[in-house]
């Protein structure tokens, strides 16, 4: 059996509001956890507005708090935007609450503009260069409690003491994440959803390279993508309409909440907006379960994926349940029981 995860980015719809998208980020992670799935991560954009959730860690907590079985993570935390040693106190403290439940995700990308990077930097140490690898060492050393003699952060200890970091995640894109995972020893989750770069290369060369460390004797590689499963092959075409529109909208730099289909269907798109649409749907999935299945099985087979996680940028949060629930039907997901904890909403 293959597993599938989900990755969640709390979409804002026309006509709707934040609350609403976290709420039903909620609804959908109690769903995710009966139907079966492995993981259920969130991710970290700041200043879009087609996206609500900013703070995956926070998010990390309430959705830990309402499932029961199901693994919770950061797809992922953007470390440039974070003090190592706040990333470390947080998701040991999550780790803490729900042992064995907790990803910690990694990106290097700040995961906005330009100039709210700047504001989420500004009272660090305003150095602007990539210091993902640095900033990265020192969670880990703040893990470990390794500094060297005579290193002022030797002291610090980052609370609960008694509690290790969860298992790390490195984001990627290119082959530079693949790189960067294989050589720390570290799970790699390749962003098929959005990237350019070839995923049979990127997740091959991490699977190569890969070192053997303190978190992993063997890689392990998650293939994120983007679905749109419904009944029929017609109804996923049409729920894609959203997914299409907010790409041609996203490569003109306009960040708006996500359209209806109706509104899709009845865009005027340009001969240049089609051609972006056309781009895109080559790494999208749309149809029904078995059309899916069908796009996706030789990618899983080419990428030698371990798992695939899901992503969907549905309209209709019904339709984006749907969605879910066909895939995992489609892959024989084993059902859990309900967790005590929905009781209680």
């Amino acid at each position: 059996m293959l597993p599938l995860s989900v990755l969640d980015l709390s979409p804002v719809t026309s006509g709707g509001s934040g609350p609403l998208a976290l709420r039903n980020t909620l609804d959908l992670a109690r769903l995710a956890d009966r139907l079966g799935f492995t993981r259920y991560w969130v991710a970290e954009h700041h200043n879009l507005p087609t996206i609500a959730s900013a703070a995956p860690d926070i998010m990390i907590g309430q959705i830990a708090a309402v499932t029961e079985h199901i693994r919770v993570g950061a797809g992922g935390v953007m470390l440039p935007n974070h003090a190592p040693l706040m990333v470390a106190e947080r998701f040991k403290l999550l780790e803490a609450l729900f042992p064995g439940r907790i990803d910690l995700g990694l990106g290097r990308a700040p995961g906005t503009d330009p100039v709210t990077s700047y504001a989420l930097r500004r009272r660090q140490d305003g150095n602007a260069d990539d210091d993902f690898l640095e900033r990265f060492q020192e969670l880990l050393l703040f893990d470990s409690g390794d500094f060297p003699e005579g290193h002022p952060f030797r002291n610090i200890r980052v609370m609960p003491t008694d509690v290790k970091l969860p298992p790390i995640w490195l984001l990627g894109s290119s082959g530079y994440g693949a790189q960067v995972a294989a050589a720390v020893g570290a799970g790699f989750a390749f962003a098929h959803h959005f990237a350019d770069y070839d995923a049979v290369a990127a997740m091959r060369a991490y699977r190569e390279r890969f070192r053997p460390s303190q978190w992993r004797a063997t890689p392990y590689a998650i293939l994120a993508v983007h679905v749109v499963c419904a009944d029929t092959d017609a109804e996923a075409e049409r729920l894609a309409a959203t997914v299409d529109l907010n790409f041609v909208r996203r490569s003109k730099g306009e960040f708006l909440p996500l359209a209806s289909p109706e509104e899709a269907l009845a865009y005027p798109y340009t001969p240049a907006d089609r051609e972006r649409i056309r781009y895109n749907r080559a790494r999208l999935f749309v149809g029904s379960p078995s059309t899916v299945r069908e796009k996706l099985i030789p990618l899983v087979e080419a990428t030698g994926a371990d798992e695939v996680m899901i992503t969907s940028m549905i309209y209709d949060h019904a339709a984006r349940r749907r969605s879910y629930e066909l895939m995992a039907a489609e892959f024989a997901l084993r059902s859990r029981q309900s967790a005590p904890a929905e009781a209680a909403q």
